[in-house]
């Protein structure tokens, strides 16, 4: 499968954003990590960063628990800008 880049190089759109609403909450990466898994996802503290500095794919499903734990739409994680 090619994996396609965005914008310098970024696997994907909504890590920026990931990481601006985290810090909003007050959250660590431990945290929010710790709080999606216990929503049933399994990622941990380096998926979280890989997600934020753009490294990693973020599959559709996986937006959705990003929109539950930060409680916002899932359309604002894929808003640009702050």
């Amino acid at each position: 499968m090619k994996l396609y880049k965005y914008e310098d190089g970024k696997c994907n759109v909504s890590g920026p954003k990931i990481r601006l609403l985290r810090e909003a909450a007050g959250l660590s990466q431990e945290q929010l990590a710790a709080k999606i898994q216990l929503a049933g996802l399994n990622l941990n503290q380096a998926a979280i960063s890989r997600i934020e500095t753009g490294a990693r794919v973020v599959p559709d499903f996986e937006l959705l628990y990003f929109s539950k734990i930060l409680d916002v739409p899932v359309y604002a994680l894929l808003e640009s800008g702050d």
